[in-house]
């Protein structure tokens, strides 16, 4: 993470605006493509470089979209432009624990390239990253997105 002052970080000490939380929400009940949906309307409204955190976490949702699919390729690519995005701003930003997140995307990713292709299968769904709130919270639902996923990323 970054802790380089500059206009990337000038927006982090906001308080998170409403979709982003709504993002946030839907990203940590595994609602993966709903989630897309609402951080690209954010997104895309916004012209401050704060965009960029919201395509980040957009695009790490995405990849776990990607993998309930088994497209290996499509979720490795996906992470890896995600963590490219978050690794501009510091450890929190907008309440959102930066740090954690890329923490654990990243060894979703060395994961997903130790099983290649061929074992996409076998990805352990319990270590798909929850989006931390500062002061603790989680905005979602209190159940770990991997407690919600059946076998081959059906959701229950």
């Amino acid at each position: 993470m970054s802790n380089r002052p500059g206009p990337v970080h000038d927006r982090c000490s906001d308080a998170p605006p409403p979709l982003l939380l709504e993002g946030v929400a839907l990203f940590n009940r595994g609602e993966f493509f709903e989630c897309h949906e609402i951080l690209e309307t954010l997104w895309r409204a916004e012209s401050d470089p704060v965009r960029y955190l919201y395509q980040g976490i957009l695009q790490i949702g995405v990849a776990f979209h990607h993998l309930r699919r088994a497209n290996w390729i499509g979720a490795i690519r996906q992470l890896e432009r995600g963590l490219a995005k978050l690794e501009r701003y510091p450890a929190t930003c907008q309440g959102v624990d930066v740090a954690l997140l890329a923490q654990q995307a990243e060894c979703c990713l060395r994961l997903l390239r130790q099983l290649g292709p061929e074992r996409v299968g076998e990805f352990d769904w319990a270590l798909v990253p929850r989006v931390k709130l500062v002061g603790g919270s989680l905005a979602g639902s209190d159940t770990p997105v991997g407690d919600r996923v059946l076998e081959h990323g059906a959701e229950e």
